[in-house]
């Protein structure tokens, strides 16, 4: 076992007793020094039931469980065939899992102490929407004035910070918003409690709870667990830090893997902050950093470390790779984004020639309606590939604003009208939507509910027939209300305000034919041919395309990051009230996506990219001259880019 790890691996894999940071550069074979640590800790005589690890996806957990199994399969005879069901089934194994996992776990078996019973139900997001929707709707609270996304996004936000209807009470009086927002809440948690329910947030705050009112029970599981391995140690949020510093706190045995150049997940509640405070936390604690990467050739890795090292917050460390030379970084500054999907279609085409498995190629994307441009070069050049997520024309928003469409050109198209008659929520239940699809007679009440709504579908017919489609489109989402049911303040509500405004640029396309009628049917009809090519895309050996997010804890042999324009990559967003941070996390992100590549990088940039609708003019990423320019393939000089 010692043979196959570096001096920094093997130092915080024989590290037993204490407090202990691994501070794991990407690539630097944090898991692998995970997985020996657990190995080594049964190995040196500590129960394996004394071992609990944490992560934050199951795949990385199970990847873990693997690698454990097989470096305990070397020491103990007759190991499990299959020992990602083994771990954690009995009281001499370690348990390795999420931390939803683990507060879940948890629950099961000691719920009843906070009046929880183990047969609990845990909702998912759609149905966590669906319970807020039926509590702000007996409290007959208006859901375009409070849009449930937004109250599902306040309270999840809330839980993480482990703050409690109570207090976030006391906390916004005099705020209507927030009030109401408390209201729905309180309700909402009445109807878990009915239901033997919890919502995935509660996972992490109810198990906290529970520690902290019933310190027997905190002792329990301090005593069962006395060496705690955390990995991502930087995503964790406010919930997951307390958790896991309340069940370490008896015996200190805390051993965490992270890298605050990786924290890139803010938006969802992760604090880096919470690694930097490690040594403060735990008097006396060992730091071990991992810097020798793994995965990447030495001009990406310079690369990379050239663009973290302007960042502020975080631990200085270069990364440094056996692997010596291998292929500069390739720009490239297109006209447009058509033009820029073209590119990427010609280079993957040329790695192919060279030997490049598909499978090994992966276009990188700041944000989701990037995709749009590419899914549709990719399908005229035949080049098999796949969305991680859902494609363009299959995303709810689209899906649901070309319902409008189809209902406003076809009254009979009874689908589609069921799918919006009731979006963004205009108290119309289903018994009456039941009654309207079936063209039942209505009541004066039930008339009243629907004719707004179809006031709006011939509002919507009368602008199709007017205007050009995409200026249609804007003002249908107008007509619609359909922008205001989204946060923009929140990751979801951006991201889904961005597709909507992507669609207006595909609206664009048809503005040049003259009868509007035919032009927004033209471009139905497309979207429909598009979204049959389904199975074709899902072939495994396929390009793959996603955002960054995405990509975190991914490699691939080849890398293309496009759009990199200031306000898009880094992203407007960064300069808001704290731009100053967030511009760090938008640095972070873009080292995310140059530590995915293990032998080529591709750069592009637009000159004019298309954003809702209208030509915008853009300039370098800050990112890409924060590179150095010998870095570059056919650069001249140490102090720009290359020319275009």
């Amino acid at each position: 076992m010692k043979e196959s790890l570096n001096p920094a691996q093997k130092k915080a894999v024989f590290h037993k007793d204490g407090p202990l940071l691994i501070v794991a550069g990407a690539g630097s074979g944090k898991t692998k020094a995970l997985s020996h640590r657990i190995a080594c800790l049964i190995a040196s005589g500590v129960e394996g039931g004394n071992i609990l690890a944490v992560t934050f996806t199951n795949k990385a957990a199970n990847e873990m469980k693997e690698r454990v199994g097989v470096l305990l399969s070397g020491m103990t005879k007759n190991r499990p065939k299959n020992p990602r069901l083994f771990f954690g089934s009995g009281p001499r194994e370690p348990w390795i899992g999420t931390f939803h996992a683990l507060g879940c776990y948890i629950l099961r078996h000691e719920g009843g102490a906070i009046g929880l019973t183990g047969n609990f139900s845990i909702l998912d997001d759609e149905e966590r929407l669906s319970l807020i929707k039926e509590a702000q709707k007996d409290l007959v609270i208006d859901p375009i004035q409070i849009p449930p996304a937004k109250v599902k996004a306040v309270i999840s936000r809330s839980k993480g910070e482990l703050i409690d209807p109570g207090t976030f009470r006391d906390n916004n009086f005099g705020n209507y918003f927030y009030e109401r927002v408390s209201s729905i809440w309180d309700l909402y948690e009445e109807k878990l409690s009915t239901a033997t329910s919890v919502d995935f947030d509660d996972l992490l705050l109810k198990p906290v709870r529970l520690f902290r009112d019933r310190p027997d029970i905190l002792k329990k599981y301090q005593d069962r667990w006395k060496y705690l391995n955390i990995d991502e140690y930087q995503d964790t949020n406010h919930a997951q830090y307390v958790l896991a510093n309340l069940l370490a706190k008896e015996h200190c045995n805390i051993c965490v893997v992270g890298d605050v150049d990786q924290c890139i997940y803010s938006w969802r509640g992760a604090d880096f902050r919470n690694i930097l405070a490690f040594e403060r936390d735990w008097p006396g604690s060992k730091t071990i950093t991992l810097v020798e990467n793994y995965r990447s050739s030495e001009f990406i890795l310079n690369a990379a470390n050239a663009v973290i090292a302007n960042n502020k917050e975080r631990v200085p460390k270069d990364l440094f790779t056996s692997k010596k030379g291998g292929d500069r970084l390739q720009f490239f500054a297109a006209q447009d984004e058509t033009h820029e999907a073209v590119y990427v279609i010609e280079k993957i085409k040329e790695l192919v020639e060279e030997g490049a498995p598909l499978e090994e190629i992966a276009v990188l994307f700041r944000t989701n309606f990037q995709s749009r441009v590419l899914e549709e070069e990719f399908l005229k050049a035949a080049i098999p590939y796949r969305v991680s997520g859902v494609r363009f024309y299959q995303r709810k928003e689209i899906k649901d604003i070309l319902a409008y469409i189809r209902v406003a050109l076809n009254r009979n198209d009874l689908l589609s009208l069921k799918r919006i008659i009731n979006v963004p929520p205009r108290r119309i239940g289903k018994a009456l939507i039941a009654k309207v699809i079936g063209k039942a007679e209505l009541g004066a009440s039930e008339k009243q509910k629907v004719e707004p709504f179809f006031a709006i579908i011939s509002d919507i017919e009368k602008v199709i027939l007017e205007e050009p489609p995409s200026k249609a489109l804007k003002i249908i989402f107008g007509k619609t209300g359909y922008f205001d049911m989204w946060d923009p303040d929140t990751e979801e509500g951006e991201t889904r305000i961005y597709n909507l405004k992507e669609l207006v640029n595909v609206a664009a396309r048809y503005d040049n034919i003259q009868d509007h009628i035919e032009a927004m049917s033209k471009m139905l009809e497309d979207a429909a041919l598009m979204s049959e090519q389904d199975s074709f895309k899902e072939n495994k050996i396929a390009v793959n395309l996603m955002t960054v997010h995405a990509a975190k804890g991914l490699e691939f042999d080849n890398i293309f990051i496009v759009g990199l324009e200031e306000g898009l990559f880094p992203h407007a967003s960064m300069e808001g009230d704290d731009g100053v941070s967030r511009g760090e996390e938008e640095r972070r992100l873009f080292y995310v996506a140059l530590t995915r590549a293990r032998k080529k990088i591709f750069l592009s940039f637009t000159f004019f990219r298309k954003i809702f609708g209208e030509k915008r003019t853009n300039t370098l990423s800050r990112f890409l001259s924060e590179i150095p320019a010998h870095l570059y393939e056919g650069a001249a000089d140490d102090n720009k880019i290359v020319e275009y």
